[in-house]
């Protein structure tokens, strides 16, 4: 399978129910942001000890295991969460994204398996709470990504894009851009995101989107170039790739453009950033 969503640092949302002490589950988010992975799984793991009926405890071990790397790992902490909320749109969802890395990292004859459990609680997730647009667009990002035999559909995705825009209107332009992108429709895409910023020019999400575009369909490049620039002045939305992808994107449009030393000082800017951005490694290497 090919990636179902990218695994999102800060994508660190508390359960409904949390009853963790804050100022403890807020420094091992604290650890995460800082990347110290050893320390934050280790504080993690102190937390399901003193609060072993507590699931948003293991759904934190289990976000410090995804950004580990450590599929097998979240699972079993995400595995324990859906066992003590299994009412909870939420833990299914982070559930699902565990399953998914775990097809991704899986050997031919289990990727299949996987594939069916991180289906299974998307879909448990979006019919726990309909109105869930995280729940949606995981789901989404599934049919967009998985084979058919596994369950994907382009048709599907598109149907979720739909649902989601009835609960949010740019959100629902965002999904549908993600969408045509995937289908090359570089038009519809860019219309999609340009309506966002119609009604909120400093929409974060849709200022980046805009420049990957340009990047991956070297379409609108001084536009994409406009755009995220102005991302760059802006703070991260959650959830949403971070300045280190901006600034990778821009090298990527500064080389297209022909301007090497421009697009090195960009790709420099990425791993100032995040040290270890694989693509921008790989971005430096390539120009020499």
């Amino acid at each position: 399978m090919r990636p179902l969503l990218p695994v999102l640092l800060l994508a660190l949302v508390a359960v409904a129910h949390a009853a963790l002490p804050p100022a403890d589950a807020d420094a091992v988010r604290q650890l995460l942001r800082e990347r110290k992975f050893a320390e934050a799984e280790a504080a993690a793991t102190k937390l399901t000890l003193a609060h072993p009926n507590e699931a948003d405890a293991f759904v934190l071990l289990g976000t410090v295991r995804m950004n580990k790397d450590d599929a097998e790992g979240a699972v079993k902490a995400l595995e324990k969460a859906a066992e003590l909320a299994p009412g909870d749109s939420e833990v299914q969802r982070r559930l699902g994204d565990a399953y998914g890395r775990s097809a991704q990292k899986a050997g031919v004859l289990s990727k299949f398996g996987w594939a069916k459990k991180c289906l299974a609680a998307y879909e448990k997730a979006v019919a726990l709470d309909p109105k869930s647009i995280a729940a949606r667009l995981s789901l989404l990002g599934y049919y967009q990504n998985a084979p058919g035999m596994a369950g994907g559909g382009m048709d599907k995705a598109y149907a979720q894009a739909a649902e989601i825009k009835k609960l949010d209107a740019d959100r629902g332009r965002l999904a549908f851009a993600q969408l045509y992108a995937a289908d090359k429709k570089w038009t519809e895409a860019f219309s999609e995101l340009e309506e966002v910023l119609k009604a909120d020019p400093d929409n974060y999400p849709a200022l980046f989107q805009i420049g990957r575009l340009a990047a991956i369909s070297g379409e609108r490049i001084d536009r994409g170039m406009e755009t995220l620039q102005k991302a760059l002045t802006l703070s991260p939305a959650a959830g949403a790739a971070g300045h280190d992808a901006a600034h990778w994107r821009l090298g990527m449009l500064l080389e297209k453009m022909g301007n090497k030393p421009a697009a090195k000082a960009a790709y420099e800017a990425a791993l100032q950033l995040n040290p270890k951005f694989q693509q921008a490694i790989e971005a430096l290497k390539k120009l020499g």
